[in-house]
């Protein structure tokens, strides 16, 4: 990000890390600075901007669309303008085939418009109904209304560099060749006149940054311009040329961009959040700016390609995905994931804080397919009966349970869960707990997440299954909770069809505050209330604190997980008075707490034994017992031994060792640098070999990786009971992951 701190290696956003997460946490609360009267174009005062305004929280659900010239050959998928320059790929072999060789029927002519070798004429020209052709805003808005969206748009301008709007700065645009039609102009009104948010996506810093890195240099300055060919300060300045007038033509409510802004000059980028904030301010309006890189999440909202974290994570962030598998504009046999799928995804990205874009991808004419139609009218029905779940709520203490894990990054596909799966979210007045089941249970369900150890759920009043028709309720019969969970009685058959159950938990005042599984959960509020934030094993300096929703200084209860630690500073980077917490504190005024900690490190507690199992094969960590230093470390069937208990014990820096309860030695990695290397156990020597990072990748699992090497402890798959442990380069890989049991 240039000389920009990427927040988002704090928050680690590649791998779907759970950094923090509210009960509703929002972002700047109790404090935060307020945006300044007049942005000026520097991170100083853009950062200050609130990313992600109530609206946005409250929409979830959003749809765009890849449509453009690149539609028009059908094939291969939104990158063929890319593609067919590059010989011997399946979009060139395509092109040569259909229109000739690049170099003499060249992408322009999709614009342009140009005939084929059949002789038929081939042109990005999309005719309105009202013409006689196939086009209608209008009726896309209407569908995407049905669908549930509450906010929607096109892709204004893709890699290609074809501006959809009358543009001042770029001939290459779809008033001056194509369609002649402002095509911007014709959806911002149709949106705006069915009520929803405008979303503008603009995905050309790419197209200066490597899209036509294939296409032959051309001398035509107007060519140049088309394919990204000129200077580097003349690119810059129309990238954020085309931005402003954007802004002005469209006023979007969200102004979203793809990836490579990292590549554009930071000056234009800060130039144009200015310009934006301020124009928003003039018009009265709260906007939202997004990015993949390039950018912050202080003042803009972050967004996973494709995917979304594995837990809760905050500060609130949103996803862009696809209805279809296979592209993100319209080809022939393009294919589809299924209402379930995207219906699946959209409600656990809510529990996780998100909001969800979904793409369509029209025909080059203008018409969508009617199998897309389907799914967002699958998804629209299910919104209509059961969206008090989805609208207008904030993700709770945790995100849900079952056995089906989504997300952990950008491009995790959608996923659809089973019966055994629940989502958790919460009204905004934090009375109500939604708990929506991802298929019909039975005649009987166990929240395992509302055991009796971890809630006191003396005050709930009833419980709900939302009917299936929007406001109707069918009431339950009073649930039993013991050790196991809660336990409800359902109807012996599901009274409806749906492709999710919603129930709803209404509590005498605000839900009670749960006990995490790993970290802890701060408080702005005594007796835990307030919006609870869950904190997982890391540093949260002041910064991080305000990203992660916990305003400054305003820490006043606390929840901790069995076997964790927490210790607070009154510095904003761990310095000054310290203060360790190693059990719940009702009210910590007085013991360091409310306007005293300003900084604080959530740790395993170093006098605790765990368990450390491997996601994979379920086996735990074992020394071997009493083994000489250098002795292979192992994985074993756990039966309380202490050949299976572990400390984990903080070293600095952000490292810790991990020291065998039967032997006393600890961890080490050996000099391992290849992937598959085992690892080893040693008398502490203080080295680097022998000491790790354990990284919290979502859902109470960790990485574990040494300092010397980075490779991380693995599992090695499904092994048998005495394998040893080796070492590997992180990659998601769930036999990468190890969870920690406090004994």
């Amino acid at each position: 990000m240039s000389s920009r701190t990427n927040r988002r290696q704090f928050l680690a956003a590649a791998t779907g890390v759970a950094a923090a997460t509210a009960a509703g946490g929002v972002f700047g609360a109790g404090g935060a600075q307020a945006a300044p009267r007049r942005y000026t174009p520097d991170w100083s005062s853009v950062d200050r901007h609130p990313p992600a305004p109530e609206w946005f929280k409250d929409a979830k659900f959003g749809i765009y669309f890849h449509w453009g010239a690149f539609s028009v050959p059908a094939h291969d998928n939104e990158w063929y303008p890319r593609n067919m320059y590059i010989e011997g790929s399946a979009a060139n072999k395509r092109h040569v085939a259909t229109y000739g060789p690049p170099s003499a029927w060249p992408y322009r002519n999709f614009i342009d418009g140009g005939k084929d070798l059949a002789g038929d004429t081939v042109q990005f020209a999309p005719k309105p109904k009202s013409a006689g052709g196939g086009f209608d805003p209008d009726e896309w808005v209407r569908l995407f209304v049905d669908a549930g969206a509450r906010f929607a748009g096109p892709v204004a301008e893709h890699h290609d560099g074809f501006s959809m709007w009358d543009s001042k700065v770029s001939e290459w645009n779809s008033v001056a060749k194509g369609p002649k039609l402002d095509l911007l102009r014709l959806f911002t009104e149709a949106l705006r006149a069915r009520g929803l948010k405008v979303l503008v996506a603009m995905h050309h810093a790419y197209h200066f940054n490597g899209f036509f890195d294939h296409v032959p240099a051309q001398t035509d300055p107007s060519l140049k311009k088309l394919y990204g060919q000129l200077s580097s300060a003349e690119e810059n300045r129309l990238w954020y040329d085309k931005l402003k007038e954007v802004v002005d033509r469209a006023r979007p409510d969200i102004l979203w961009q793809d990836f490579k802004l990292d590549a554009v000059d930071e000056k234009r980028r800060l130039d144009f959040l200015a310009y934006y904030y301020n124009q928003a301010d003039a018009w009265g309006r709260e906007v939202v700016a997004t990015y993949k890189d390039g950018m912050s999440d202080r003042g803009q909202v972050f967004d996973y390609e494709r995917g979304g974290p594995a837990d809760l994570t905050a500060p609130y962030w949103l996803t862009d995905d696809s209805i279809s598998s296979s592209s993100w504009c319209y080809t022939e046999g393009i294919g589809y994931y299924s209402v379930q799928q995207m219906l699946h995804a959209l409600i656990d990205r809510v529990s996780k804080n998100g909001n969800m874009l979904l793409n369509i991808a029209p025909k080059a004419g203008g018409t969508i397919p009617q199998a897309q139609k389907d799914i967002l009218l699958g998804i629209g029905d299910w919104l209509k009966r059961f969206g008090e779940s989805v609208y207008s709520t904030r993700a709770w203490t945790a995100y849900g349970e079952g056995p089906t894990k989504m997300g952990g990054g950008a491009f995790t596909h959608p996923t659809a869960g089973t019966a055994q799966d629940i989502r958790f979210t919460r009204n905004k007045s934090s009375t109500a707990l939604y708990a929506t089941v991802l298929g019909w249970p039975g005649s009987s369900l166990t929240i395992s997440t509302l055991d009796s150890g971890r809630i006191d759920l003396t005050s709930l009043r009833s419980v709900k299954l939302l009917d299936g028709k929007a406001g109707h309720y069918i009431t339950l019969p009073e649930p039993v909770q013991d050790a196991s969970g809660l336990r409800l009685a359902l109807p012996a058959s599901a009274p409806f069809r749906a492709h999710a159950y919603v129930l709803k938990l209404e509590f005498a005042g605000q839900i009670p505050a749960l006990r995490p599984l790993h970290g802890a959960v701060a408080f702005p509020d005594s007796d835990y209330r307030g919006a609870g934030v869950v904190l997982t094993v890391g540093d949260f300096d002041s910064d991080r604190l305000e990203l992660a929703g916990l305003g400054p200084r305003s820490l006043s209860s606390l929840r901790l997980a069995p076997g964790y630690q927490v210790i607070g500073y009154s510095g904003e980077d761990f310095t000054g008075t310290s203060w360790t917490f190693t059990t719940d504190h009702r009210d910590l005024r007085g013991t360091g707490g409310k306007d005293k900690v300003a900084s604080l490190r959530v740790q395993f507690k170093p006098s605790s034994y765990f368990r450390i199992t491997n996601v994979t094969d379920g086996l735990a960590l074992d020394s071997g017992g009493d083994v000489g230093a250098g002795s292979d470390l192992k994985q074993w069937s756990w039966d309380s031994s202490p050949n299976l208990q572990w400390q984990v014990v903080e070293v600095g820096g952000g490292y810790c060792k991990l020291v065998n309860r039967a032997n006393g030695m600890v961890a080490d990695g050996w000099g391992a640098t290849a992937d598959g290397s085992t690892a080893r156990q040693a008398v502490w020597n203080g080295g680097t070999d022998q000491q790790w990072r354990i990284t919290h990748r979502g859902d109470g699992r960790y990485s574990i990786a040494n300092r010397t090497t980075g490779l991380v402890l693995d599992g090695g798959g499904t092994v048998a009971s005495g394998s040893v442990t080796k070492q590997w380069t992180y990659d998601g890989s769930t036999n990468l992951m190890w969870t920690f049991t406090a004994l």
